[in-house]
């Protein structure tokens, strides 16, 4: 019998193109459903688990496989709801099977998967071919530039099969490797000699089921590691081709590799939104870098093998510190960056490892600094896609485009930048007012569409009408800061006020620019415009403390970590009603609802573009943003510059008439604070502790530690110095009694105080606080606390205080310990707060929902303190609080953060 084609029916050219589109996707060596493979003729005759025969030569009508594709046998294959085998198809494989079925001879029984028909275009190679790889050998005086079925070294041409994904040198230079294949049919990387181009090794073929993204030499030499669309990993001898073995994990196409500068590690970029990190001497992998939210194009390790470097399509470079060579260990991000507007689709790192390239559809090219990842340089819109980056020697960088050009970027201007992200002090060094404490001038509101004033004023006035404004003029010198304030809703007004300055022409100044560098979003329960604690928002595990988060024109400032999926953030102050920053207002959010960390720029900056918005912030408030006069406004303003300026009253609502009354008072700003404490009525237990709150109020910017020390405590009873560092509210203060302490006589307990003392303007200000006029002992205790070493990082010092010391971004471990007198509950220590005076930035971790607790029936527990990564060194001391018997202390045990 003839086939359709006029002639007998052909294995390979007849009937295989019909097997590998209809069947090959699921009926092959890898996904072998049903335990059938189409792959080789071979396999096709086997069968599956049906356990009938497949075909039977010369029979169409007893052929299992042919009743299966025309629905009259189960399962009918294609599934009904895949593309189905047309009738001339049908044709085809029915006339093989009665002409015999015959296949090709068992030498030439190759996978049906090997073998596609490309068809060419034509006109192809009249068109500059795209850069799509570059490389520099090793002593950076040879470059290498993939295109198209070739690769480029100088006046040599070496063909590749197909698009040539990546080029990388070997170690000595004197080899060079070539990542490339078909689409859909094999993955197929090529060794060659570089001084001839003569093909040394063929890697890949027949074990990639697709186009290789990557093929890379091992630093030592001894391994090649090869991956790409088909999911898989494998690992070479670099000396034979030999397979040593295949790795196995992502779930998404493998785009690229990298070995660490050691040889002993292996990380991967995939689809699937992780990195993974696989240990070279067995492929077990240690770790996957899950934080990623798009695909992962490019992956790196620094030089120095300390972090590990990946971009993508969320826009974002992320840098993880490498902790573990060896042993499974998670990979902690120190920075995420939103770093273009666009997927980044390559990166390019400096052989010194300082500074790190990336390019995006966007447009633009970037130049990052390293470890810190600050934005450096950018190189403006390209005329194409940049497909290819690479370092060459000093500060030579290569841009490869799909135009088919090659451009130098001149970085010979990177020396002694200044980073975008820290670059500007959104709080500027105040002068400090010639006025002082002057006395208020007194002003009534005048018909004039402009009052001057002379400060410090009060003047009174009254929004008469709906939409109605009140403009004030006055005088400032350059970073002198002047506070306004209205005094409205507190004397039951119904104005609810708005503050603006502006220029004297009455245009609006801007205070600062805020630029999102991270995008979020809250995802649990809305938020009132109080509450400071509970901030679930999505990906926090990428945010630090004290960063700024924006949520629709709301700034506030992290101030603890979430303990866990089931917690969030604190916000500052920590405690209470929460405190807005650059005088934004306290809003409600809804769930869902968009936030943003967001970075600092001076007025006026223009930020370089990275995909999230820019929000530019202006002089004015609605709500006082410290808390303290409810509603009513309170902004503090620090001039710009020397000259005029305009202070605007209105009604945030635009409402307006009688009973709309207020007082604005406008005076210089005169930092101080005041300090109050819960320590009154102390009753303590002979051996034990108890404890005592300091909490401090800022007042007009002041922003310094308060030092509170204790006096003229009785016999037997001590208590150490403590800190309210600056920027923070309150510190806790543990006051032990002697295990034969006597009850001190009143006019002992009346020579107790406090005093609280800050520097103000350069000098020491030193307040006296009242003492502990009911202090007392209590009875016995049930039970006493104790906190104890629990491996290297603690031990007792000359003194007979235990000491623990901590590097930033490290964790160690202690044991606290319960002494049960006469007492066999449990014994809790608390949560955010069961690290009692912990200087800001340690916190006691891992302990979840529940807190720190010593389970009933057991008389210790370990315990956790983590130091963020930014903590300075320090000396501090601390406590542990049991809530249990009236609540007893440890003693304290100094903590020491060194570098």
């Amino acid at each position: 019998m003839l086939s359709l084609y006029g002639a007998e029916i052909d294995y390979h050219k007849d009937v295989t193109p019909i097997l590998r589109d209809y069947c090959g996707g699921c009926h092959n060596e890898t996904e072998y459903e049903g335990e059938f493979s189409i792959e080789t003729f071979a396999s096709l005759m086997k069968g599956g688990e049906s356990g009938k025969p497949i075909i039977t030569p010369g029979k169409p009508e007893d052929s299992y496989f042919l009743a299966t594709i025309l629905h009259q046998a189960k399962p009918a294959m294609p599934p009904k709801k895949e593309p189905q085998l047309s009738s001339e198809d049908i044709a085809i494989l029915s006339a093989w099977v009665e002409q015999g079925a015959k296949g090709p001879a068992p030498e030439k029984d190759l996978s049906i998967l090997s073998t596609l028909n490309v068809p060419s275009i034509a006109g192809s190679d009249k068109n500059a071919k795209p850069v799509t790889a570059l490389a520099f050998s090793p002593d950076g005086k040879l470059s290498a530039i993939g295109r198209y079925g070739r690769v480029e070294i100088g006046d040599l041409i070496i063909k590749s099969e197909g698009k040539v994904n990546a080029i990388h040198f070997s170690g000595d230079g004197q080899k060079i490797i070539i990542a490339s294949g078909t689409t859909g049919l094999r993955g197929l990387a090529t060794i060659h000699e570089v001084a001839t181009g003569k093909e040394l090794l063929k890697i890949g073929e027949g074990t990639h089921r697709d186009i290789l993204y990557d093929a890379e030499f091992s630093p030592d030499g001894k391994f090649i590691a090869t991956a790409g669309y088909d999911r898989a990993i494998h690992l070479w001898d670099a000396t034979t081709g030999a397979l040593v073995r295949k790795i196995a994990g992502h779930n998404g196409a493998i785009f690229d590799l990298a070995f660490s500068p050691d040889s002993t590690l292996l990380a991967s970029a995939s689809a699937d939104e992780t990195g993974k990190i696989w240990r070279v001497a067995d492929g077990e992998r240690l770790d996957t870098l899950n934080q990623p939210e798009g695909e992962q194009f490019r992956i790196t390790f620094t030089p120095d093998g300390k972090h590990i470097v990946a971009v993508g399509g969320d826009k974002k470079i992320r840098l993880w510190q490498l902790v573990s060579k060896t042993a499974p260990k998670i990979n902690p991000v120190i920075h995420s960056r939103f770093a273009h507007e666009e997927a980044i689709n390559e990166m390019a790192m400096s052989n010194d490892g300082k500074w790190l390239a990336t390019t995006s559809e966007d447009g633009f090219i970037k130049i990052w600094s390293l470890p810190d990842l600050n934005l450096v340089k950018t190189i403006g819109d390209q005329p194409d896609l940049v497909s290819a980056l690479k370092f060459g020697p000093g500060k030579t960088l290569l841009a490869g485009r799909m135009d088919g050009s090659i451009v130098p970027c001149t970085l010979d201007d990177l020396t002694g930048y200044s980073p975008d992200l820290t670059g500007y002090n959104p709080r500027p060094n105040r002068v400090q007012s010639a006025l002082g404490a002057a006395p208020l001038k007194e002003f009534a509101e005048s018909d004039a569409e402009v009052s001057p004033i002379n400060w410090p004023a009060k003047v009174s006035g009254k929004i008469s009408e709906s939409n109605d404004t009140d403009d004030y003029l006055f005088s400032a010198k350059k970073d002198e800061t002047i506070i306004l304030e209205i005094n409205a809703t507190k004397s039951k007004s119904m104005l609810d006020s708005k503050i603006e300055v502006l220029s004297a022409s009455g245009e609006k100044i801007e205070r600062l620019v805020l630029q999102a560098v991270r995008e979020s979003w809250f995802t649990f329960r809305g938020k009132d415009s109080d509450t400071s604690d509970d901030f679930r928002v999505h990906n926090w595990e990428e945010m630090e403390l004290n960063e700024y988060l924006y949520a629709n024109g709301e700034v506030v400032k992290l101030w603890h970590y979430p303990r866990g999926p089931d917690s969030g953030f604190r916000v500052y102050p920590g405690f209470g009603n929460r405190q807005t920053w650059f005088d934004t207002t306290p809003l409600s959010h809804p769930l869902g609802g968009p936030c943003y960390i967001v970075a600092a720029y001076a007025p006026g900056a223009t930020p370089s573009p990275n995909g999230l918005p820019i929000y530019r912030l202006f002089w004015e408030n609605d709500d006082d943003s410290e808390r303290v006069l409810g509603s009513d406004s309170r902004l503090s303003f620090t001039a710009p510059a020397d000259g005029s300026y305009r202070v605007r009253v209105s009604d945030v609502r635009g409402f307006g008439g009688e009973g709309f009354t207020y007082q604005l008072t406008v005076r210089p700003a005169n930092p101080d604070f005041t300090v109050a404490h819960n320590g009154a009525k102390l009753k303590i237990s002979p051996g034990s502790g108890q404890d005592i709150e300091f909490t401090a109020t800022p007042l007009d910017g002041f922003e310094g530690d308060i030092h509170i020390q204790p006096h003229d405590l009785p016999p037997g009873f001590s208590a150490n110095p403590v800190t309210i560092q600056a920027g923070q509210r309150r510190a806790y203060m543990a006051v032990h009694a002697a295990a034969d302490a006597v009850v001190p006589p009143a006019e002992t307990l009346a020579k107790i105080t406090f005093t609280a003392s800050g520097e103000i303007g350069g000098q020491t200000v030193s307040k006296t606080l009242p003492g502990m006029p009911e202090l007392a002992l209590s009875k016995a205790p049930k039970l006493t606390v104790g906190i104890f070493p629990d491996g290297p990082s603690g031990k007792f010092g000359p003194d007979g205080v235990f000491e623990l010391t901590i590097r930033p971004g490290e964790t160690v471990s202690a044991l606290v310990k319960v002494n049960r007198i006469d007492f066999k509950g449990i014994v809790n220590f608390g949560k955010d707060e069961s690290g009692r005076n912990l200087p800001h930035g340690l916190y006691v971790d891992n302990i979840g929902l529940s807190g720190l607790m010593i389970p009933e029936g057991l008389d210790e527990q370990r315990f956790w303190i983590t130091a963020a990564k930014w903590v300075p060194e320090m000396e501090w001391t601390f406590y542990l609080r049991a809530s249990e018997d009236g609540g007893h202390t440890t003693v304290p045990t100094r903590i020491r953060v060194i570098k």
